[in-house]
């Protein structure tokens, strides 16, 4: 998680425990809603994990390549 996020979370977050277990009739009647609106659960989640993937390579090259640049400026100093 960001350190952004989490001093956010820190700061005016509430954490109230476990709000997943016991709802699965109502998640799934959402889904279903969601369907009937034209929305695929898949679709949107297939979608997201490329996008997420696709920033993350992009994020992973910045990185290598400040790294490097920082190497290359201390071999020569």
């Amino acid at each position: 998680m960001p350190e952004k996020t989490l001093n956010a979370t820190a700061d005016h977050g509430e954490v109230t425990g476990d709000t997943v277990t016991g709802t699965y009739a109502e998640s799934g009647a959402v889904l279903d809603a969601l369907d009937g609106l034209g929305i695929s659960y898949n679709d949107v989640v297939e979608q997201l994990e490329t996008e997420g993937l696709d920033k993350f390579v992009v994020s992973w090259g910045e990185l290598l390549e400040t790294v490097q640049t920082a190497l290359d400026t201390a071999k020569e100093a």
